[in-house]
């Protein structure tokens, strides 16, 4: 019985772990998503910092990337560069990929 209890706790702790590394890389390429609209839109330093600081924290709205993407796709048009959710959307999945390997070499 204590096997099965044992094997069960593993299991909980790998799940609780990889729930976290995911909540790590979100938030990592939301930071990097940001960044790079910030450079999109003409805003370096502090001003790109403080911007991509606004993208992570516009995740926490909404469930699922949409309330980080209504937000770019806002922010582009209001600073008159026109972007498109699927440009936006190809960009956050080149991102995420480097966000993971950016945090797994920070672990290692």
């Amino acid at each position: 019985m204590t096997s099965f209890s044992d094997r069960e706790k593993s299991f909980e702790k790998k799940f609780e772990k990889d729930q976290e590394l995911q909540f790590k890389v979100t938030a990592r390429r939301n930071k990097l998503l940001g960044l790079w609209a910030a450079g999109e839109m003409g805003k370096s330093g502090a001003d790109a910092e403080a911007y991509a600081k606004e993208v992570v924290l516009a995740d926490f709205e909404k469930p699922g990337d949409s309330d980080v993407i209504e937000k770019l796709v806002k922010d582009f048009a209001a600073a008159g560069k026109p972007t498109g959710e699927h440009a936006i959307r190809k960009q956050s999945e080149r991102l995420a990929e480097e966000a993971k390997k950016q945090l797994m070499t920070e672990t290692h």
